[in-house]
């Protein structure tokens, strides 16, 4: 029982459930301490994100030897497949069943959250893509210059930044959870938009849930292992995305929980692929904004786009999705352009597409951080299949 009260699992549980409770009956000034806290808080984790990033990837490409290359194009193209065929899922599911669904589009009469009292930015040193393309790159070029000096320095600041997630990082995210859940319901998203979050977003989770099946039946297949002795460990990681509705604030716990998969996944390509995936895999999110582009569409405009314009939007949205933030509402913001440009919505159409999006976002997270240990069982059957030289690089949580 101590062991249950002082697991992560527990402890995220327990932040969702005391969150909700004080929220419902918290006043302003209440809000005002919670929502600054809530800030700084995210501010503190956000900060740390290119760190995480930087301190994974980059030591791993550089410990992959001349096969770093080929394995960056492997994990890439998993990542888009996955991107496209949860996009032609969703838009099969679309042409299904929302003809027949009668969806409510108002969502008003929320309660509006206090101003942060004291806000302490924490810039990032630099953005989340920045950080991945220089870890890639940096990576890349100490493994074909056998820079050794830079792949030390590279190791040791590995070990920093592990630290720094033990520490810091895990501790804080129960805490974070708690307010966030707790500004959900001050402000009413957890009650007063119920009937819209239940009747959207029960069918957007049974996507993502079939599609989670689909990836861990291809990564066991593909790698000859049992995807039950990676999903068992991912609840922590599926909670704690709910919570943040940020792939990056959650990278912290999904290395845990996939550092727990050993041996099912290889540990060099765990500290190589969920990094990498927290940023270019987002089949959760990609799933969801398919099914809801077409919800709003049939909403606001009385028709479903055609199927040769949903084709197109999948495809490019499957690219957009590779460069999108791993940040709440990241894909729906950087694939703005389509919706405008490729679908043709207006102003009304993208407002209304941005906030049912956010009702769900916490799920479609949760979808994408889960799904990358599927990823990473492929990356671990693949290199095993060309016999590619495991590193013996050992992190424990």
């Amino acid at each position: 029982m101590k062991n249950i009260l002082k697991s992560l699992p527990f402890r995220l549980l327990l932040g969702v459930a005391a969150g909700i409770i004080i929220g419902q009956f918290a006043n302003v000034t209440v809000m005002n301490v919670v929502v600054t806290i809530k800030y700084i808080l995210g501010q503190l984790i956000t900060f740390c994100v290119p760190l995480i990033v930087i301190g994974f990837i980059a030591p791993s490409i550089t410990k992959l030897g001349n096969n770093a290359s080929r394995i960056l194009g492997v994990a890439v193209v998993c990542a888009y497949v996955s991107s496209i065929l949860a996009a032609f899922l969703s838009m099969g599911a679309g042409y299904g069943l929302i003809p027949h669904l009668s969806i409510a589009s108002d969502v008003e009469g929320l309660k509006e959250l206090p101003e942060v009292v004291f806000q302490l930015d924490i810039p990032q040193i630099m953005p989340v893509m920045s950080a991945l393309v220089f870890s890639v790159l940096v990576g890349l070029a100490a493994t074909w210059t056998k820079a050794s000096a830079t792949t030390r320095i590279l190791d040791e600041f590995q070990k920093i930044v592990l630290e720094v997630v033990k520490r810091v990082v895990i501790p804080l995210l129960p805490v974070f959870i708690a307010f966030t859940f707790c500004a959900l319901s001050y402000e009413g998203t957890i009650t007063k938009q119920l009937p819209v979050f239940i009747k959207v977003v029960l069918i957007v989770m049974a996507g993502h849930f079939i599609w989670m099946a689909v990836l861990y039946a291809a990564g066991g297949i593909y790698s000859g292992k049992n995807p039950f002795h990676v999903i068992r460990n991912y609840g922590p990681a599926y909670i704690t995305a709910v919570g943040t509705m940020s792939s990056a604030a959650t990278l912290a716990v999904a290395l845990n929980c996939a550092k727990k998969s050993e041996p099912t996944l290889r540990d060099d390509m765990v500290d190589f692929g969920i990094p990498l995936f927290a940023n270019i895999h987002l089949c959760g999110s990609v799933l969801t904004e398919v099914f809801f582009v077409m919800t709003v569409s049939k909403i606001l405009y009385g028709t479903i786009p055609p199927a040769g314009t949903m084709l197109l939007f999948c495809l490019l949205l499957g690219v957009f999705a590779i460069g999108a933030p791993g940040v709440p509402g990241g894909t729906v913001m950087a694939s703005l352009g389509l919706i405008t440009g490729v679908l043709g919505f207006d102003e009304t159409g993208t407002a209304l597409m941005l906030t049912i999006f956010a009702l769900q976002d916490s799920f479609g997270t949760a979808c994408n951080v889960t799904g990358d240990g599927a990823l990473t069982m492929i990356l671990t059957g693949y290199v095993q299949r060309h016999k590619i030289e495991k590193q013996e690089i050992r992190i424990d949580f």
